[in-house]
């Protein structure tokens, strides 16, 4: 139909004239409550924002003379974490002289790593940032 004939249906029904593709030959328009349009386009926007999860990066704080069972249950607690789908920091704290022993946390960073090869992949390589060596890991 003509746009004139659009334009007076559109005015007779009080709705909205809204064109939906204007590049196609001749442009596509569709007569609608714009405002109700807008409203119900919002509501689902809110509707998927809500749906979606945000991945978070936990932190996993120790120290370099880290024992056995400890690191253990650091491990198993970072397995969890990574199956909710969060990313993993591990952060190996150097206290005092600590630092000077950086090979140490070196180990025990590559020790995590080799267990969490199966379920999860490093994300960022291993870097002092201070303090702290650190790697983050994520799902694979």
């Amino acid at each position: 139909m003509s746009i004139e004939e659009a334009f007076a249906l559109s005015r007779e029904k009080e709705l909205d004239l809204v064109e939906i593709a204007p590049q196609a030959q001749p442009p596509v328009v569709k007569i609608i409550d714009y405002s109700k349009f807008l409203y119900q386009l919002s509501k689902k926007k809110k509707e998927e924002k809500k749906n979606t999860k945000t991945s978070q990066t936990k932190q996993i704080r120790f120290g370099p003379f880290i024992g056995d069972h400890d690191l253990e249950i650091k491990i198993k607690r970072a397995k969890e974490f990574l199956e909710e789908g969060d990313k993993v920091k591990f952060a190996v704290k150097f206290a005092g002289r600590q630092i000077t022993k950086k090979e140490l946390g070196e180990k025990v960073l590559l020790r995590i790593l080799e267990e969490l090869s199966e379920v999860a992949k490093q994300e960022r390589e291993m870097r002092m940032e201070g303090r702290q060596l650190v790697v983050i890991v994520t799902k694979k």
